[in-house]
């Protein structure tokens, strides 16, 4: 295949999935500017990178050698956070006005995620979600709650989770935007109201994750928790950054 049409379908396939070249850089741990060579044509993916690429933009090695299918998940740590009394502070304020107080924290927060090369995905009301890929995937995402709650405040409640994830666009096709589902997106938002509830540093994750904690972070003991809808226990653990 030509390097002009491995690019282009590499191009393809990130705009279907709403993503930046930035953002395929930070999953792949690679520069936006070798993103950027692989689109116009004037380089390409080595080997061990094309595989992690085809499965960031959910189809095989084959299709965008241009001889396959697709594939639909790929592995990734997931990083949900809410604001503590923000549903209060939403009728206590003008909608200028609290739109301005959760961009206080919106900022910080996604510049903690991108600084360890997370991929944010979407703000919803307080609540943010992100996914990290690649290499030291849990190490970077507990690095990223470590920033972020330094930068943010003990008003950021966190909960991780680990696992298979889904990435696509939602929405009709005119204003689709990428989104991230699957049981590991529902389990961090359980271990986020868990933390909220639980946790006195307000920071939750599977207890999975704790063997990448960096040096400052530690964690209490593994609790197992059922969560409604859950087939079996989940082991969690509170993360103090």
């Amino acid at each position: 295949m030509l390097l002009e049409e491995l690019g282009a379908r590499i191009r393809q396939r990130r705009e279907e999935r709403g993503l930046r070249q930035q953002d395929v850089a930070a999953a792949l741990q690679v520069s936006p500017q070798a993103v950027s060579k692989w689109e116009r044509g004037e380089n390409s993916p080595d080997v061990t990178t094309l595989g992690a690429l085809a499965t960031l933009l959910g189809v095989t090695t084959d299709w965008l050698l241009g001889v396959g299918g697709g594939r639909d998940t790929f592995q990734a740590t997931v990083f949900a956070s809410s604001v503590v009394g923000a549903y209060k502070r939403s009728r206590e304020m003008s909608a200028r006005d609290y739109t301005a107080w959760v961009n206080g924290f919106f900022y910080p927060l996604t510049e903690a995620v991108r600084r360890y090369d997370g991929v944010p995905i979407k703000y919803v009301g307080d609540g943010f979600l992100a996914f990290f890929s690649g290499p030291q995937q849990e190490r970077r995402a507990l690095c990223a709650v470590q920033l972020a709650r330094r930068t943010v405040g003990e008003e950021l409640v966190i909960g991780l989770s680990r696992g298979e994830i889904f990435l696509g666009s939602v929405g009709h096709p005119d204003y689709a935007r990428p989104d991230i589902m699957g049981e590991t997106v529902n389990l961090a938002f359980l271990v986020l109201d868990w933390a909220q509830s639980h946790a006195g540093s307000r920071v939750a994750a599977i207890a999975a994750l704790t063997d990448a904690l960096p040096a400052g972070v530690t964690c209490g003991r593994p609790r197992s928790v059922r969560f409604r809808g859950q087939k079996r226990a989940v082991r969690v653990c509170e993360i103090i950054p």
